[in-house]
């Protein structure tokens, strides 16, 4: 997909947290790396119906719910192609973790934001952990 010049790419991502809320869910794409759950808005879609498609298609989990307003918005210029992309990251729960393999999710991992630093990640979780604030997502 082509974006034009002043226009972004706009995702939305799940931001899932284990049962304690110290760690969040990084899913591993076929390349290697690490990226958050979601993708690309469709066009007429709300960000909790795109949120919960993406993960249906990229790792085959059922999604029980999703926050009703973003708690973090990132923009960045995508490592692949170099387009502007801003992502909107909503709190989101799965009802398992028992993920169906794809080129999109070979694996996943709950990570803190120590963890997640050290691993091979997209530009997009990068700008993620530049604003993440574990204090914020303490209570539910």
């Amino acid at each position: 997909m082509e974006i034009k010049n002043g226009y972004y790419r706009l995702s939305v991502k799940a931001l899932i947290f284990d049962e304690t809320r110290t760690r969040f869910l990084l899913a591993q794409e076929d390349n290697g790396k690490w990226e958050l759950p979601g993708g690309g808005l469709d066009w007429g879609e709300l960000p909790q119906e795109g949120i919960t498609r993406e993960i249906k298609e990229e790792m085959g989990l059922s999604v029980v719910a999703v926050a009703s307003q973003p708690c973090y918005l990132t923009t960045e210029q995508r490592d692949s192609d170099k387009t502007w992309t801003s992502n909107v990251l909503f709190e989101t729960v799965l009802e398992n973790i028992d993920f169906t393999p794809s080129s999109e999710c070979v694996a996943l991992k709950f990570v803190t934001k120590e963890e997640a630093m050290e691993l091979n990640l997209f530009v997009t979780v990068k700008k993620f952990l530049e604003v993440f604030d574990l204090n914020n997502h303490k209570d539910i």
